[in-house]
């Protein structure tokens, strides 16, 4: 649908609201309260944060009061390992989780994050709206959980140095990058030539300041929001991964609310997921703009040859044997064959 000069795609969604959107999903019949605990490690004021209690609003208001989410962001309910376990279990019903955390349960989920597999965001919603997503939420239900359609986003990662411009694999050649804790970030480096080291986010700044590492990878808005840029001058586009969070719930508790409570439920968080999209992507448009202001040097890397020195170093191969041939192939729908 085009929208005209006049009207903004808030508008449309809040005159949905106001007209409502009963037409759109069946209202839930008056019963009892449903009353469900949502886990984030997000900050409130986070993108994911933000959209989540519109969600939650807008549920509320379709059912007239009869399902109400309370939201523990921020990590209140604990280590995100600590509460997918008690997701699986039901003492917490739903959790926005990354998929480096859902892959301790479920090691094909982290396969959206195999390095330079997606040129761009077009392929990323291809793939994880598609049947690479699907795949992978399949793989939820062995393990006592639902996924919800859409992933959330956390925006490709790039690269940051304080003291040059990291445009080809040479230049990483030694190079001490910071990276979370995850075969697969520690081999993606290694198979580039750097020096990977595994710090914990809320250390990096630290580490930078001292030289316990030269650089980061990271998206840019967690760059913003660790003051990356008053340790470092240099950022490298290399959109060398692509990573986003999926919207959980345990599955049995999924299945007694049934598909009148569910479907409402879902289509509120698939309509905040496509949001939150959209928030990320001005967000790194306008990140970049404002660059200079902040004192950095934006350049774009060759993606071309990094993805040549994975190919050259086996990488993509040794990680289609860990994957598995299904998962790996229904990658290649969308990354091509060279991956």
């Amino acid at each position: 649908m085009r929208l005209s000069h006049g009207t903004s795609r808030r508008a449309i969604l809040v005159g949905g609201a106001s007209l409502g959107l009963s037409v759109m999903a069946p209202r839930v019949a008056r019963a009892a309260k449903v009353n469900l605990k949502l886990a984030m490690a997000s900050q409130p004021t986070n993108p994911i944060g933000i959209r989540s209690m519109e969600a939650i609003k807008r549920i509320s208001d379709e059912t007239n009061g009869d399902v109400t989410i309370q939201l523990f962001a921020s990590g209140q309910l604990g280590a995100e390992p600590d509460v997918l376990n008690q997701v699986r279990t039901g003492a917490i019903d739903m959790f926005n989780v990354s998929t480096v955390i859902l892959s301790i349960l479920i090691p094909q989920s982290s396969i959206s994050g195999v390095g330079f597999a997606f040129r761009s965001y077009d392929d990323v919603w291809k793939a994880m709206d598609g049947d690479l997503g699907a795949y992978i939420r399949g793989q939820m239900t062995r393990v006592n959980l639902v996924g919800l359609q859409r992933i959330w986003d956390f925006g490709f990662r790039n690269l940051t140095s304080a003291s040059k411009s990291i445009r080809t694999p040479a230049d990483l050649e030694g190079f001490k990058i910071r990276v979370p804790s995850g075969p697969l970030w520690t081999s993606l480096f290694k198979a580039l030539g750097a020096a990977p080291t595994t710090v914990q986010i809320a250390e990096v700044y630290s580490a930078l300041r001292t030289g316990l590492i030269d650089g980061t990878d990271l998206p840019l808005l967690t760059m913003t929001e660790f003051k990356i840029p008053e340790v470092q001058k240099y950022v490298s586009l290399t959109r060398h991964m692509w990573d986003g969070p999926w919207m959980l719930a345990n599955k049995g508790t999924w299945d007694r609310l049934g598909p009148s409570v569910t479907s409402v439920i879902e289509m509120h968080f698939n309509q905040a997921a496509l949001d939150q999209r959209e928030d990320v992507r001005k967000y790194d448009e306008n990140w970049v703009a404002r660059s200079k202001d902040l004192g950095l040097t934006v350049v774009e890397a060759d993606s071309k040859a990094f993805r040549a020195k994975l190919q050259a170093a086996g990488f993509y191969q040794d990680w289609k044997q860990k994957f598995g041939a299904e998962a790996w192939s229904t990658l290649q729908k969308y990354s091509g064959e060279g991956v």
